[in-house]
């Protein structure tokens, strides 16, 4: 069986004679204690053995372990009878890796450190000048250059003679072939380690780099039996005691409903709301209930003009109605597609558009957002205020938030196209609006009002004298889409 000094002082690659007669002769090996001496002896014994674990494998890992002990201070201390072997630790961060779904990395196979394994990988992928290769061995070969410290191998120069480990103090360029990043990762290595004190292995470590800790499996159960409880974000694991289940969840969407029609406080029903929302989300509750509160939800959001909130309940939805769990999915669709036409988003227009099916196309409301779509790409403001005045649902209010957009795009286009005035009737049927007063008021609010006179058969507005003068309104209403100008 192989020994201490066998398995840890052996030099990896045979030096050139002249480096090993230059070594002093006063030095002599170190004398390992008796406990690591049996510990290597085990665990290269041939009952010891694991199929799959190759002997080189194993000296490694030998290497790693007294190495760690060595350094750290604590090789009088540890408990080397106790101590796993070391085919033990190898399988055991196999079967690690396996459950975790991993395979062995380049930079962990056969215990390699990381940083040296990136440093052979990183220099074989360069074309290398024979400047840069590394000094002779007897056969010709070339000995890597983190074999070679001072004429000796690294783990000799480390181990068989600790008290005097040459040190890199002359930066990258003084010759040393180990560079910065290995000392300074070897060094963040044993930082936290406590002198006679059994450190920490990285061996024993619970979470292997790169996966994830795993969250507590299945969902919240809540307990709660409140029907109204105030909105909160979430900064740590829900408390089953402050969330509500779906019985009592249920009873919590009908009193909102009531207090919704007899109060009309929108404050207080979207604070309600996002905290129901927020119990179906954290027990993972995806049924029919749960449609048809964000449905609700985005109904009264929309009703408010409060597009932050209908937003949110669009998005689930959209994921809710993929899963085929009901509701009403083409009505939302034809708010999303009004939506994408108030936010000029051409890119998910098409999307949308993409996705349509013959039969989401038949569908009323659907047929009826793809017509106004259709009227706005074609200018024809004329078929649009006709679709506006009878859209089908809510839609009407996804269209209010744009109408003022497109009745200056149609005003722009009517005084350019009637000289030299029009009856003011005239704009308020072509303008969607049910009244003159509206359309005047409207004509005023962006400085039109020099160009209406009242006349015997009524006011008229001078589109002659106008001309232009509402394109560079029409200019700033295009330039930011997300605002509601004035109806």
């Amino acid at each position: 069986p192989l020994t201490a000094e066998a398995a840890v002082s052996a030099p990896a690659a045979t030096s050139t004679s002249s480096s090993s007669s230059s070594a002093p002769s006063d030095r002599g090996r170190r004398d390992w204690p008796a406990p690591v001496r049996s510990y290597v002896q085990r665990s290269f014994a041939e009952e010891n053995s694991i199929p799959g674990i190759k002997h080189q494998e194993m000296e490694v890992k030998v290497k790693e372990i007294i190495s760690h002990s060595v350094e750290a201070g604590t090789l009088a201390v540890t408990d080397w009878d106790k101590l796993p072997l070391p085919q033990m630790m190898i399988q055991e961060e196999r079967a690690r890796l396996q459950d975790a779904g991993l395979s062995l990395s380049p930079s962990k196979r056969n215990g390699y450190p990381t940083s040296i394994v990136h440093e052979t990988n990183h220099t074989k992928s360069k074309k290398r000048k024979s400047s840069d290769l590394g000094p002779a061995d007897e056969n010709g070969g070339r000995i890597a250059p983190w074999s070679q410290i001072n004429g000796r191998n690294a783990f000799e120069s480390r181990l068989s003679y600790p008290e005097k480990r040459p040190r890199n103090e002359g930066g990258p360029d003084s010759g040393s072939s180990k560079s910065f990043p290995i000392l300074d990762g070897r060094k963040k290595r044993f930082e936290h380690t406590v002198r006679g004190i059994s450190p920490v292995l990285p061996w024993r470590t619970s979470v292997i780099q790169g996966i994830p800790p795993q969250e507590p499996e299945g969902p919240v159960v809540g307990r709660c039996q409140d029907l109204e409880k105030g909105y909160f974000r979430l900064t740590s694991a829900p408390n089953p005691d402050t969330v509500r289940p779906l019985p009592v969840l249920e009873k919590t969407l009908e009193h909102l409903k009531r207090k919704w029609r007899q109060d009309k406080n929108y404050g207080f029903i979207c604070n309600q709301f996002k905290s129901l929302r927020q119990d179906v989300t954290v027990q993972r509750i995806k049924n029919g209930f749960t449609v048809n509160a964000y449905e609700i939800h985005a109904r009264i959001a929309l009703e408010q003009g409060d597009l932050s909130e209908y937003n949110q309940c669009q998005t689930q939805l959209r994921a809710l109605y993929a899963q085929k769990l009901g509701g009403h999915p083409t009505e939302f669709l034809a708010y999303r597609i009004l939506y994408l036409l108030h936010t000029s988003n051409r890119t998910d227009m098409n999307d949308v558009l993409a996705d349509l099916t013959p039969t989401d196309k038949q569908d009323p409301a659907v047929k009826h957002a793809l017509d106004t779509r259709s009227a706005l790409a074609l200018g024809n403001y004329h078929r649009f205020f006709q679709l506006y005045l009878n859209t089908p649902h809510m839609g009407a209010y996804l269209m209010d938030m744009f109408a003022g957009r497109e009745r200056l795009a149609a005003l722009s286009a009517i005084c350019r196209a009637y000289k030299p005035d029009v009856k003011l009737r005239f704009a308020t049927e072509e303008l969607g609006f049910e009244s003159d007063d509206e359309s005047a008021r409207f004509i005023c609010d962006h400085g039109g009002q020099h160009f209406l006179e009242e006349r015997n058969d009524g006011v008229r507005l001078m589109t002659g004298k106008a001309s232009n003068f509402f394109e560079p309104a029409l200019k700033a209403a295009s330039a930011r889409p997300g605002s509601k100008l004035g109806n």
